[in-house]
């Protein structure tokens, strides 16, 4: 049987809830993969990893549950895999990475819009960001780009906890706008921060839950670690100016 880690940050400071949501997503991931073992693990664990990887030996496949490429894809998996001793591992790309993650953002905004004029509702993409690179707020941006390009509505725009524009500042939102967490899971940053930022801002519009929770990703996340894509080390492949 062909090894398989499905990867999440987790949370740190609970750990426990988030790698039983992960084992229940990657149970709904294996039953779409006969002929595989599959497995998962949060780097918030201490050595769930380790162990993950010596219960599944060789020349596996890990793939991370992150919505974006950046550092910890890049660069932090592969050494932490080296580390535990892995052998002729791959990592795939990332969850967020994945182009037909991006047309399911547009048809969950499409579903949550219903009947509605979509030209006259705004739309409005939160996710993590970071300082120290644009690597996933590239991503960001190309999605809400996806999802007004798909959805036609007047406007589909990004901001993030951890950089400009940070959620706690947007304007221009009205009562008839949705807001779309694009976050793989519903942890602290959707539970909390996004509706406290949110409500800050004075954001009067409508919270969808975080894209990961959608019923049809596991047959995402399936059908990509069919396709067995190796990721890319170099740069990621959404800049803002695509």
């Amino acid at each position: 049987m062909r090894p398989i880690l499905i990867v999440s940050h987790g949370q740190p400071s609970a750990p426990a809830p988030a790698a039983a949501e992960l084992a229940r997503l990657t149970g709904l991931v294996a039953g779409l993969l006969p002929g595989w073992q599959v497995r998962s693990a949060t780097l918030a664990e201490p050595d769930a990893l380790q162990v993950a990887v010596a219960g599944l030996g060789d020349g596996g496949a890990l793939y991370p549950l992150f919505m974006a490429g950046g550092w910890f894809a890049r660069v932090n998996l592969p050494a932490r895999l080296a580390s535990a001793g892995a052998v002729g591992w791959r990592v795939l790309e990332p969850f967020g990475c994945d182009p037909s993650l991006h047309d399911l953002a547009a048809m969950v905004v499409a579903d949550a819009l219903g009947t509605r004029n979509p030209a006259q509702t705004q739309v409005l993409l939160a996710a993590h960001g970071s300082f120290k690179s644009p690597v996933p707020s590239d991503i960001a941006r190309h999605v809400a780009k996806i999802i007004q390009e798909k959805t036609k509505v007047a406007r589909a725009e990004a901001a993030f906890i951890d950089q400009a524009p940070q959620l706690a500042s947007v304007t221009g939102f009205d009562a008839t706008s949705v807001c779309l967490p694009f976050f793989a899971a519903a942890g602290g940053h959707v539970t909390d921060d996004i509706p406290q930022a949110l409500a800050t801002a004075g954001f009067q519009g409508r919270i969808l839950p975080p894209l990961g929770l959608d019923a049809r990703v596991p047959a995402i996340i399936a059908a990509a670690i069919q396709r067995n894509e190796a990721v890319c080390v170099t740069e990621c492949r959404y800049r803002e100016h695509t």
